[in-house]
Formats: structure tokens, sequence, C-alpha cells
């Protein structure tokens, strides 16, 4: 890929690391990233890989921008207010870099969508806010091979991991060996119920697109295996193994799970086994 001169002046800071340079801005222009949501986690991680280059962005989100996103869905602004969130992002990404070509999903994802929509992608990441859709994002994932970058956040606490099981001679868990079971209708609240302090979105979804970008280029040291956690209150970061569930019912030996689900049931009840 030959660079224009706007091009590389664009990308001059990240041209002029050895583990980026030319080829690396080259895979980094080719490289479609699926985002599931365009909220907290959403905006930060859509904004830096958009500066970076990346060629294709998929967001998916059929929201409205609403005047209580604002404190911290930062894609998104007051002249935005009442929009499709996609197309604010579009929008905001648009005037940030040209180079980028949006691409927009506003149909809910479920079992029978998702794996047209995520088959074209390099790779996902899944900042959504509720059970059903991680659990949908991550067996979607591990059928079509896709690596999964996955954050949440509550309050002030936020967590990050890599998700590829499908990597050859690794033994590398998918999020069913980190969360066997979503947890029972009502006990977790959500953000909307508990709150959550706005610039951890910034600084999970930014840690996403930083995973999301050394997968790319394929430098530096995954997280798969490990589970980031993050305290803004305390300032620290703690890395914790995470091993592969030998009895997982997906990417076990023995699988019970073959084919997507109904999530919105099998997300209200206690998963067979």
């Amino acid at each position: 890929m030959a660079l224009s001169d706007e091009q590389l002046e664009r990308y001059s800071r990240q041209l002029l690391l050895k583990e980026v340079g030319g080829k690396g801005q080259k895979k980094i222009s080719e490289a479609k990233v699926f985002l599931i949501g365009a909220g907290g986690l959403g905006s930060p991680s859509a904004l830096y890989l958009a500066s970076a280059g990346v060629g294709t962005l998929g967001i998916v989100d059929d929201d409205i921008v609403d005047l209580s996103n604002l404190q911290r869905q930062v894609l998104h602004s007051t002249k935005t207010l009442k929009k499709l969130k996609v197309d604010s992002a579009e929008e905001t990404i648009a005037k940030m870099n040209p180079d980028v070509t949006v691409k927009k999903y506003t149909d809910r994802l479920n079992s029978e969508n998702i794996m047209d929509v995520l088959k074209d992608y390099d790779l996902v990441l899944d900042g959504s806010d509720n059970f059903p859709t991680r659990f949908l994002v991550n067996d979607a994932c591990f059928f079509l091979k896709k690596t999964l970058i996955s954050g949440s956040i509550f309050r002030f606490e936020g967590q990050l991991t890599t998700l590829n099981p499908h990597k050859k001679n690794e033994a590398l868990p998918c999020y069913r060996c980190l969360y066997p079971e979503p947890p029972p209708p009502g006990l977790v609240p959500s953000c909307q119920e508990a709150g959550v302090l706005g610039v951890l979105a910034g600084t999970i979804g930014i840690l996403q697109a930083a995973e999301a970008l050394k997968e790319i280029l394929g430098i530096g040291e995954s997280l798969a295996g490990r589970l980031l956690i993050y305290d803004a209150l305390d300032m620290t970061f703690r890395r914790v193994k995470v091993p592969k569930n030998p009895n997982c019912h997906l990417c076990g030996p023995k699988p019970s799970i073959t084919e997507l689900l109904d999530y919105e049931i099998s997300c209200t009840l206690p998963s067979p086994g």
C-alpha cells in the first residue's frame, strides 16, 4: 500500500514505531473490526481505532443518543441528541478520519443474524451491557473462530480480556470458561441502576482498542488467558489468570452447546449440566 502525503503525515507517529511501519499500517488499513455497541465502551474504542486508520469499522446499535449518554459516550454530542447512535458515530468518525469506512447495523443481533453479520470481520470488540448479548457474541465468535475482546464496566471497576479459544496448540478460555452461567435475573444491577464513573468507560474502551491493534499487528503479549481488572478508586490494575475450563459446555472436549441458542431464554434459566 502506497501512503499518500496526507496519510504519511496523519500516521507519522505510529509509522515511526518499528513494530508498525509501512507494513503495519497496511495491516491496520485493511483490518475490519466489529464493535458491539456505540455506547460507553464502543465510543472510545471506535475513536482510537479510527484515528489509527483501521479501514473498516462495523458498529451495531439500535439505540438513539440520549442526554444521559453524554457523560461517558464520547462519540456523541448535544448536536446529535435523538439521532441513531450509529449515525452519530459515523458523523463523528468521518470528521476525524475520512480513510475509515463505517458500516452501520441497527437490527438487534440474535442467533438468526449474528453469524452473517460477523463472518466478514477480523475481530470483535464487545462493549454490550447485558448477559444475553455477551453469551451470544462469545458463542458466535467461537463458532466463527474470531478473536473477541470483551470489556465491561460497573460503578468504579472495569474488566477486560481477550478470548480466542480457537487458537491451535494453546489451551485458552472462552467467555463461558470465565462465567459458566449468567447470574440470576436481577442479581447484578445495570449501570443505569447502579451508576458508573464516566471516565472508566474511556479507560476500558481505549484498552480494548489497544488490544485490537496488537491483534491486528501481531505484536506484544495478548490478554488471552488473563483478566485485567481496573479499580478507578484505588488506581490499581490486576491481572488474574483465567484457565480453560476442561468441562466447558462450549469449548470443552465434550461440548453440549454445538449451535447458537435462544439467548433471552438461556440467560434467564440455569444452563444444563
